[in-house]
């Protein structure tokens, strides 16, 4: 087997862990806030869209850094680095003893980790240019299963178990994850790779004078903020839907893992036929599919409707993102 393909397998399955252990808390988070003492409802939605945005305050910054640090040392240690970061942080947030300190080990885990940038950045650089499409596609798909099974498992086990041991066993995920990158996956240096190190500073530069760039990031940013704005209110959502079933976490597992399921079938064959017929037109029927899908949320009536219409979402949003770290990755010299 190719050594790329090997990389890319052993990778998906990091990832896929890392992920499901990520989105084993998505269902109940918000209720977790209202374990640790915050009631009111106006409140509760103001802190889960701050405990939600925690990982991003300090990522902004980290992230461009430690892909800085990746260009001088390599990917495979930033991968097993933010791994590493990842279990440490949800070990932090399963000793959290109120919404402050919540919030604090959620900014550190956006300080520590930046796993998928890393792993991103690893499969671009060790992967042919003519299977780019396929690679980012199928990686994708990982993030996609674990948004399947995360979700799914943690909704139920939030309502078995409790919410603290959850995030115990994520920490558990994420360490095993990192040992297998560490252990099997063989970095490959292209030709031209390594040749300079480049700072954060020369990469924002150069990002900012690609006009090609400068318009996929500014698509990335639109695109990231219509989707998470939605996820730290969501449950909350369909606590409203679920006429006050004792499984609230259980049901919004279930429906958040319907649009993960069709992200898993998405992202390969909108990666296929990206490298067939090109990123453009299929990125503007994905888009345009998502912002649709988003504007029906307002008008759904109860909990079927609302998992048929993350269904056509899941799908359209695993044209997106792939598409867009593809064009990033075929403009940007090794």
């Amino acid at each position: 087997m190719e050594l790329w393909r090997k990389n890319l397998y052993v990778l998906w399955g990091t990832q896929f862990l890392a992920m499901a252990g990520m989105n084993l808390v998505v269902p109940f988070l918000p209720f977790y806030i209202r374990q640790l003492g915050v009631t009111d409802p106006t409140s509760l939605a103001r802190w889960s869209g701050l405990v939600f945005a925690g990982p991003f305050f300090l990522s902004f910054i980290a992230t461009p850094v430690w892909g800085s640090l990746g260009d001088r040392y390599g990917r495979k240690m930033m991968v097993v680095r933010a791994l590493i970061g990842l279990a440490i942080s949800q070990l932090l947030i399963g000793f959290a003893q109120d919404v402050i300190q919540l919030l604090i080990f959620r900014v550190v885990q956006g300080a520590i980790s930046g796993f998928i940038a890393a792993n991103l950045a690893l499969v671009s650089t060790n992967t042919p240019k003519e299977r780019m499409g396929y690679a980012i596609g199928f990686l994708q798909s990982a993030t996609a299963a674990g948004t399947v099974l995360g979700p799914a498992v943690g909704g139920l086990l939030a309502d078995l178990i409790g919410y603290r041991e959850i995030f115990f066993i994520t920490a558990a995920l994420c360490f095993i994850a990192g040992m297998v990158v560490l252990a099997s996956v063989v970095e490959q240096v292209r030709p031209g790779q390594g040749e300079r190190s480049y700072s954060v500073f020369d990469n924002a530069r150069f990002m900012w004078n690609d006009r090609r760039i400068r318009i996929v990031g500014f698509t990335m940013v639109i695109g990231q903020l219509s989707v998470l704005m939605i996820e730290p209110i969501f449950a909350l959502f369909v606590e409203g839907l679920s006429a006050g079933s004792r499984y609230v976490s259980t049901l919004t597992g279930a429906v958040f893992s319907v649009s993960g399921f069709f992200m898993v079938i998405a992202a390969p064959w909108w990666g296929r036929r990206n490298d067939k017929t090109g990123f453009r037109r299929n990125l503007t029927i994905a888009l345009t599919v998502v912002g649709v899908a988003y504007i029906l949320h307002t008008v759904v009536g109860n909990l079927i409707q609302l998992a048929a219409l993350r269904a056509v979402l899941g799908f359209a949003r695993g044209g997106v993102l792939p598409a867009l770290y593809s064009i990033v990755s075929l403009l940007t010299p090794p």
